[in-house]
């Protein structure tokens, strides 16, 4: 619980869209407030928000309304965010939370790229608070919010197959292909992909799950393959790559809020997209281990990291450093907590 802290960030945010300036850089106040909460950081979420407010653009207002019979027809359509905003505040207003994420999961996952996968990413933020027991009117409302963007901004992997192999998760990024020409913005790299005979094949390499705990397994190796993996690669598009981790890191921690029959799709979406940004993004080779930093060698050199990126004062620094620091909780590697030190490095604020 967040003693209403949370609450109060979310309340000063929600009047801005999603996205901001004319490049569409993505909002990414509510998920980084989330992150402060939960990792103690209560007493500066407000000083971040002073800061981070000055970046963002309004939400539009909604001229178009979006029904129960028309939304298809909207999905994707990103000047239509205020009206999708619209529509799902309502619903959220209208349904238990788990209720309507149930509703929109199966119906968003195949969009999971949306908003270079800011839309899945948001929406967990949003469910990790709600799970923590923060269900007051204005985390549904960021819930809405999430799904809202997720929705507008759909957007599809192409060649998507779900894991068929028996690779372990390190071994089925090593494999993945590269596409020809990594330049250009994330829809036209994307579209390389069908171009690429060995695609498919290296989708369904991952291994199958033999059940939904293997889904949430397999998830979780994902996370922790892709956060160490930043290491050696992201320094070739320090912020884009970190979603390769933190994209399947937000599948992971909406799994407990979902019905188990969507464990196993939530796992082909998230790796899909995760594989995604890795063969169109990373080079395809990674530096040499020798040139890269080590962890820190503290006490608790997680908790000095997420301190580090709370000082940093980057979004993309704390969002990744919560997902790296989780996975060497989860796995003990030190070049999870290297990879934050990476991430700090490389990314400006």
């Amino acid at each position: 619980m967040s003693n209403g802290i949370l609450a109060e960030a979310y309340q000063r945010l929600h009047h801005a869209g999603p996205e901001w300036n004319e490049n569409s850089l993505t909002n990414h106040g509510p998920m980084a407030v989330e992150v402060l909460v939960r990792r103690g950081h209560e007493e500066d979420v407000h000083p971040w928000v002073d800061g981070y407010l000055a970046r963002l653009d309004d939400l539009p207002p909604a001229t178009d309304p979006i029904t129960d019979d028309t939304w298809r027809e909207a999905m994707g359509d990103a000047g239509r965010v205020a009206d999708w905003t619209a529509y799902l505040t309502r619903q959220a207003a209208e349904r238990p939370w788990r209720d309507m994420l149930e509703l929109w999961w199966p119906r968003l996952l195949p969009a999971i790229a949306a908003g270079t996968t800011h839309g899945v990413i948001r929406t967990s933020h949003a469910v990790r608070a709600l799970l923590a027991g923060d269900e007051d009117a204005d985390t549904v409302t960021e819930l809405a919010h999430g799904l809202a963007f997720w929705a507008a901004r759909a957007t599809y992997v192409p060649g998507v197959e779900a894991p068929a192999g028996s690779l372990d998760a390190r071994e089925a990024f090593g494999r993945l292909p590269r596409i020809a020409s990594q330049q250009g913005n994330v829809a036209s790299r994307f579209a390389q992909l069908g171009e690429l005979p060995a695609w498919p094949a290296s989708l369904t390499a991952l291994r199958a799950p033999a059940d939904p705990d293997d889904a949430r397994d397999r998830l979780a190796e994902l996370v922790d393959a892709a956060a160490v993996g930043y290491l050696g690669y992201g320094h070739t598009s320090p912020v884009i790559l970190v979603h390769t981790a933190t994209a399947p890191n937000a599948v992971l921690h909406t799994l407990p809020a979902l019905p188990r029959e969507m464990w196993a799709d939530s796992l082909t979406a998230a790796w899909a997209a995760s594989a995604a940004i890795t063969a169109t993004f990373a080079p395809g080779r990674s530096a040499p281990r020798e040139e890269l930093p080590d962890a820190p060698t503290g006490e608790d050199p997680a908790t000095e990291l997420v301190d580090r990126a709370v000082a940093h004062g980057d979004e993309h620094v704390i969002k990744f450093t919560d997902t790296a620091t989780e996975s060497y909780q989860r796995t003990g590697d030190p070049d999870a907590l290297a990879a934050c030190v990476r991430a700090g490095t490389l990314i400006d604020n």
